[in-house]
């Protein structure tokens, strides 16, 4: 299983970053992180997309789900027939949400070990044939940062960008149930807005800064699609 995932996964997001840093004018791995990590992030658009619409209208339903548990609180099976129902009525799987985090789970972690192994000489072997061999990785990038190393300057940016996002995302849960009770979901998320950021800065103050900056982009990047997700789904709904 390991070389099957080493050979299926993690082999060619090296190759690929190694790839970019080579055509990059310069060659700053900082930047190339910054592309790669970007690219990814693209192509995972439609899957994201997927997931947060459908835990907005998984909220949306929860009051009707509510009276169903009153309705049928003394019949489990009922209940779970009723409420199979109502999501299939309603064009909802309640299990969409995962399936894309499933998904990009394994390809995250290939990407986390393309990142942490790039300054190693030795897994240098690991690039194809058509794949040029720089010999040596730079560690310097943007002639500021050393990617090798930990920074806690890095740490506190990818800390504060978390607690953008998750800010981001309860909001985006809430609107979906404005002037009712909150479901389960949003109340955790919001129970947990300010501990995710710390366990950010914890883990991240002692990565090296070439994978914090892969945290940093990521982030930004789940800003930014969050917003425009929000306002495609609040204007489909609009119409």
């Amino acid at each position: 299983m390991v070389e099957i995932y080493n050979q299926v996964l993690f082999r060619p997001l090296f190759n690929f970053l190694v790839f970019i840093y080579n055509i990059i004018p310069g060659g700053d791995f900082g930047l190339a992180i910054i592309l790669l990590t970007v690219l990814i992030r693209f192509a995972f658009v439609p899957l994201s997309i997927k997931s947060l619409v459908s835990q907005k209208e998984m909220n949306q339903l929860q009051p009707k789900i509510r009276e169903l548990q009153e309705k049928y609180k003394n019949d489990k099976q009922a209940l779970g027939q009723a409420t199979m129902a109502l999501y299939k009525e309603h064009k909802v799987n309640p299990f969409s949400g995962c399936l894309p985090l499933l998904i990009q789970l394994p390809v995250l972690l290939a990407l986390y070990k393309a990142l942490g192994s790039g300054f190693k000489p030795e897994t240098l072997q690991f690039l194809y044939s058509f794949v040029h061999n720089p010999g040596a990785i730079k560690e310097m990038a943007f002639g500021l940062v050393n990617l090798a190393k930990n920074s806690p300057v890095m740490a506190v940016m990818a800390a504060v960008l978390q607690w953008v996002q998750s800010k981001q995302a309860v909001s985006f849960q809430a609107s979906a149930v404005k002037g009712q009770p909150e479901p389960p979901a949003v109340k955790a998320s919001r129970q947990m807005l300010y501990f995710f950021p710390v366990m950010v800065i914890i883990i991240a103050w002692n990565l090296p800064a070439g994978l914090v900056l892969y945290w940093i982009v990521a982030t930004m990047f789940s800003i930014f699609e969050q917003l425009y997700i929000n306002k495609k789904y609040k204007a489909r709904t609009e119409t």
